[in-house]
């Protein structure tokens, strides 16, 4: 299942920047967001810098490392290692290879994934998958699906990306998270079988008295 989402939202990546892919200029439905985006808030620049703030180092780096110190106090190793690997090869791949493959520029940097969604979804796509199964997930999903769309707005608006940097650099981050979370798995410890009922040496039942 998990490699499944993980080859469609790669998929879909590839298929969102190939269109712009040597692009310099909005265009299409970037520049219509953008027009959008900017007559809605462009005329907050301080509200803008509060939606963009999830997305910077001060914030992800020291809740990153909550997780990991979290995961190694419980002795969840697998979570240490998609804590630690599922937030670096995503924006180590995003940087070294992804951006000078689309080579989508604007101004004087690549835009095409945008880093700062790639840094912030993979650290909110690890937060989802160590969640406790059931309504914990959930919340979790949701919320991390709102900051992702502040966030998003915030970085078109301040005008460091266009809406496809955005939306590409997402679907990168939570492919390259999926696919490390099932071998990040087997680190997890096995679970034990558990001791015998009370009274019984085996496990099975116990031998009526005689009356």
């Amino acid at each position: 299942m998990r490699w499944g989402l993980a080859a469609v939202c790669l998929l879909a990546a590839v298929a969102i920047g190939v269109p712009f892919a040597g692009d310099t200029t909005a265009s299409g439905p970037d520049a219509t967001i953008t027009a959008w985006i900017g007559d809605a808030v462009g005329g907050q620049p301080a509200l803008l810098r509060l939606f963009v703030l999830p997305t910077e180092p001060v914030v992800l780096l020291p809740l990153l490392a909550i997780v990991v110190l979290a995961c190694a106090l419980g002795r969840r190793w697998d979570g240490v290692a998609l804590a630690v690997l599922g937030v670096a090869v995503p924006v180590a791949l995003n940087t070294w290879v992804l951006k000078p493959l689309f080579d989508r520029m604007k101004t004087d940097y690549l835009a095409y994934p945008s880093g700062h969604t790639v840094s912030m979804v993979a650290t909110l796509t690890v937060l989802v998958l160590l969640a406790r199964p059931g309504p914990a997930t959930a919340v979790t999903a949701t919320l991390s699906g709102f900051v992702t769309i502040i966030a998003g707005i915030g970085l078109v608006g301040l005008g460091y990306h266009y809406p496809t940097d955005v939306l590409g650099g997402a679907c990168f981050a939570v492919a390259v998270v999926l696919a490390l979370s099932s071998p990040t798995r087997r680190l997890a410890p096995a679970r034990s079988a558990g001791s015998p009922p009370a009274g019984t040496s085996s496990g099975s039942p116990p031998a009526a008295s005689p009356r």
